[in-house]
C-alpha cells in the first residue's frame, strides 16, 4: 500500500540532477561545445557560413605549408575531433577546446578582427567552465 505513494528510486536521481542549475549549465555547455565545433569544422571544407581562409593571419599562412584553405582543412579536422571529444569526455574536451581557442592570438595580429578575438576569449572562458563543471558532474551527478 505504501508503494503507491513512494517515489521510484530509479527516476529520482535523474530528476534531481536536472533540477540542479549547475548541472543544467553543464548540459548546455556540453551540447554547445559538441555541436558548434563539429558544424564549424565541417564548414571549413565548404565555406558556406564564412570565407574561412581570411581569418588566418598572413604570417601564419606563411608558416604553414600549402594554401590558407589547406590550413583551414586541418583546422576543420581539429575542430571536429574537439567536438567529438567534448561529447565523449567533457572533462578533457573542455580543456582541449579552451586550448584551441587560445589560438585567438592569430586574430589579434589581423586588424579588423579584434571583435572576433574578443568573442573567442569569451568562448575560451566558457570552455574552461565546461571542463570544471564536467569535473563535478561525472555521470550526471555531483562527484563527491
Amino acid at each position: 500500500m505504501s508503494s503507491a505513494t513512494t517515489p521510484h528510486t530509479s527516476a529520482a536521481p535523474g530528476r534531481s540532477a536536472l533540477a540542479d542549475p549547475g548541472y543544467q549549465a553543464f548540459v548546455i555547455l556540453r551540447a554547445g561545445f559538441t555541436v558548434a565545433p563539429i558544424l564549424f569544422g565541417l564548414d571549413k571544407f565548404a565555406n558556406l557560413l564564412v570565407d574561412w581562409p581570411v581569418y588566418l593571419a598572413p604570417w601564419i599562412d606563411d608558416l604553414v605549408p600549402g594554401s590558407a584553405q589547406a590550413a583551414m582543412y586541418a583546422v576543420g579536422v581539429v575542430e571536429i575531433v574537439a567536438g567529438l571529444v567534448v561529447a565523449v569526455a567533457p572533462r578533457f574536451g573542455g580543456w582541449l577546446v579552451a586550448g584551441w581557442l587560445a589560438g585567438i592570438v592569430n586574430l589579434l595580429t589581423v586588424p579588423g578582427h579584434y571583435d572576433i578575438a574578443l568573442r573567442d576569449f569569451g568562448l575560451l572562458l566558457a570552455a574552461v567552465a565546461l571542463a570544471r563543471l564536467a569535473q563535478r558532474y561525472r555521470g550526471g551527478r555531483p562527484a563527491r
